[in-house]
């Protein structure tokens, strides 16, 4: 079944679930990250969007003409924790305090085994956990300190339900989302903060173009085959779009999830059940 990617327009009923809000998004540039900052500014909250890059991507840009008052972009590298300090107090200084985290911000890497090096593991393990736990916390210390009931969630992955022989570092470093997000959550329950992480299967982004050509250069496929089959063994029968994350995070995010602690939703069209 052919699939649409993610579109800035208003596809979808504007209930305005998240008004009032303010939501510090990590990961923001393209694909499941810019698809949330759209439907969570549909929804009525304000943004401040963050990612490596010095200026937004164009397609923040065009989120930003349409909702100029509530989108603030901040440049971070959340690796760098004194990156992350600076993030977490411009944020502050914009929209005041911050009643929501999407945590999304991840680098991937895909290698044999016996190939794998110091480096990319340095580096998938700075960003998925290093980054997301330090900026969980940096935020958590704000929440508590302003006794908001806020809500964290945090983007793991199919890939850290199980091991992949070619991505040993992604699968571990996405394992370590899933259990930090359970421990988080029993520690920020007494203060009546949720947090939960949202686990995706196979969403068709721009990152697949790089993600089927290592396939294609480990497994001996040709370009596009390992998407094709990929998309065909989801139990749906297609990949997912970035919009099908959104609509699972504007939930997490608001009042219709405040019974909800310590979850990891599966958003992967049945390829995981639990």
């Amino acid at each position: 079944m052919p699939r649409r990617f993610v579109s800035l327009e208003n596809n979808m009923p504007d209930l305005q679930r998240l008004d009032g809000k303010h939501a510090l998004m990590t990961g923001v540039a393209g694909g499941i990250g810019l698809a949330v900052t759209a439907a969570y500014l549909r929804e009525g909250a304000r943004c401040t969007a963050v990612d490596l890059a010095a200026q937004p991507s164009d397609g923040l840009r065009a989120l930003q003409a349409t909702f100029p008052q509530a989108l603030h972009y901040v440049s971070a590298d959340v690796a760098n924790v004194e990156s992350i300090a600076a993030m977490v107090a411009s944020a502050r200084e914009r929209f005041g305090v911050i009643d929501v985290l999407f945590n999304n911000a991840a680098v991937f890497t895909l290698a044999p085994l016996l190939e794998a090096t110091q480096e990319e593991y340095a580096r998938v393990f700075d960003v998925n956990v290093k980054g997301m736990f330090f900026v969980m916390q940096a935020v958590l210390r704000r929440m508590v300190e302003a006794s908001v009931k806020g809500s964290v969630i945090n983007m793991a992955s199919q890939a850290g339900r199980r091991g992949e022989a070619l991505v040993s570092h992604y699968c571990a470093s996405k394992a370590a989302v899933i259990s930090y997000t359970q421990s988080a959550a029993l520690a920020m329950a007494p203060h009546r903060i949720r947090v939960n992480a949202i686990s995706p299967g196979v969403i068709d982004t721009p990152m697949w173009q790089s993600v089927d050509a290592l396939f294609a250069r480990y497994e001996g496929l040709e370009p596009g085959q390992k998407k094709i089959a990929v998309g065909k063994a989801v139990p749906l029968g297609y990949m997912g779009a970035p919009e099908d994350i959104a609509g699972a995070a504007i939930f997490l995010a608001s009042d219709e999830a405040s019974y909800i602690t310590a979850q990891t939703l599966n958003v992967d069209g049945g390829n995981v059940m639990s």
